[in-house]
């Protein structure tokens, strides 16, 4: 086989040009990345990287052929607590995209009071709006500081000499020269703390009163317009001048510069070309709105009605937001869903397929549990030995106490509910329960969990087959 390189590639849309850095990750080293927080699930770990990389290929494309690529949705199987959530939030972090998690059993069809399903799309505008935004004031930043300081300066040193009242005290009417030397030894003082504790007048901004508009179900796109006509009418804002340390001035006048030096229009712009092009919508509990085996009425009557107004969202159709019009064609969707008492075929046809590829996430081993405690950097081992290490306590763990706790986790699974990881919260809570009660009167005490510590604080729930139904 020849492989041809060549550099006529058409540019990247100019919403991700800037991520390019992030999401240029092979499938290899997403799945590595993903493997510091997530332990097991091999298979999802790979469908999803490979989603991803797709998405950094459709843009390597020709724009003709690059808008007739869309994106493979995903349906993620398995109980609660194996990773499904997790695998979409630390992808969207990992690769810098807009994502929103959102459970389907919130949504009810049009002309039931709820949600509609389009305000998820909504609310992941907000969630770029804010992401690009923050991007903006990170790159200003350096400029604002600047700004904000020689603000500072000016409320310290009036243009007429004198400082105000809380600044540094009977400086009088100075020449040129002499003012400018002042400035200069203000401007060392604040950079070196020690004008901090000084009180100085600053305008702020204060919000008026916030006009809130019910609307009806499926008339969002009145409740955009009837607002902002309002808000033309009624001024949000107005100043009012406050007196406070030097320091939290400071903070106020770096927060006003840094808006002025965003172009909002921009941010919005990029960040709906963000949304459209690298957005994730996690959909929770899928199966929830699924009818299983009843075909009756009753509260199932609404549930195919979601999947109806679900089916154009996922399609690709355009919703109308605050910030103007999305088009969902590209947004990565990614559903998830225990499917205990049904199954994805009891999905609506054309719902099926727009979620051509399924996966299945397996039930969680004693080893996988032992991994979870050992292996990732925000493992619950290490949480819990950070919390009481504040008090002043050292808090260890043996290996065959997270054994112990592992293998009472796949116990207790497997004969109650199964919850997956999120046992081990009930688990290593019941075990720690006295020390971190008695902690704040333990100062630079050590503590060590082993087999025998944990076998001691379980065996009320052990012995008692009720008691562990209840307790743990």
């Amino acid at each position: 086989m020849q492989i041809n390189q060549s550099d006529d590639l058409p540019p990247l849309p100019a919403a991700i040009a800037d991520e390019a850095a992030a999401s240029n990750l092979t499938p290899r080293e997403i799945v590595s990345e993903l493997d510091k927080y997530i332990v097991g699930q091999n298979d999802a770990k790979r469908m999803v990287a490979i989603a991803m990389r797709n998405r950094w290929r459709r843009q390597k494309i020709e724009p003709n052929l690059r808008d007739e690529i869309a994106p493979k949705n995903i349906i993620m199987i398995g109980p609660t607590g194996v990773g499904k959530t997790e695998i979409a939030r630390r992808l969207a972090k990992l690769c810098g995209s807009p994502f929103f998690k959102v459970e389907a059993t919130k949504f009810t069809e049009v002309g039931y009071v709820g949600r509609d399903v389009e305000s998820m799309v909504r609310d992941l505008m907000e969630i770029g709006v804010g992401l690009v935004k923050r991007e903006e004031l990170t790159r200003v930043r350096a400029k604002a500081e600047l700004l904000a300081e020689e603000g500072l300066l000016n409320l310290l040193l009036p243009q007429d000499g004198r400082p105000d009242a809380g600044g540094t005290g009977g400086i009088g009417t100075e020449a040129p020269a002499s003012r400018d030397s002042t400035r200069e030894k203000l401007r060392r003082l604040f950079r070196e703390g020690k004008l901090d504790e000084r009180t100085v007048e600053v305008q702020v901004t204060a919000s008026g009163p916030q006009l809130e508009i019910m609307a009806m179900p499926g008339m969002q796109d009145m409740e955009f317009q009837v607002r902002d006509m309002m808000n033309r009418f009624f001024p949000q804002k107005n100043k009012k001048t406050r007196r406070m340390k030097v320091r939290d001035a400071y903070e106020i006048l770096l927060q006003e510069e840094s808006d002025k030096l965003v172009d909002m229009d921009k941010v919005v712009e990029l960040a709906r070309e963000r949304v459209e092009q690298t957005g994730i919508l996690f959909i929770d509990e899928i199966d929830k709105i699924c009818s299983g085996e009843r075909k009756s009425g009753g509260p199932d009557v609404s549930r195919e009605g979601v999947q109806r107004d679900l089916l154009p969202v996922v399609e690709g159709c355009v919703v109308n937001t605050k910030y103007g019009m999305v088009k969902t064609d590209h947004i990565l969707f990614v559903a998830a869903g225990a499917f205990h008492m049904s199954k994805p075929s009891d999905l609506v046809p054309e719902l099926q397929g727009r979620f051509p590829l399924r996966v299945e996430l397996t039930d969680l081993t004693a080893d996988d549990f032992f991994r979870i405690l050992t292996e990732p950097r925000n493992a619950l081992t290490v949480q819990y030995t950070a919390l009481l290490a504040t008090e002043g306590v050292k808090l260890t763990f043996t290996e065959d106490a997270i054994r112990e706790i592992a293998a009472f986790a796949e116990k207790i699974n497997r004969e109650t509910e199964n919850i997956g990881a999120r046992r081990l919260y009930t688990i290593l809570e019941k075990i720690l329960a006295e020390v971190s009660f008695d902690a704040p009167d333990m100062a630079r005490a050590s503590v060590s969990v082993d087999a025998a510590y944990v076998s001691g604080k379980l065996a009320d729930v052990t012995a008692d087959r009720d008691l562990t139904r209840y307790i743990l």
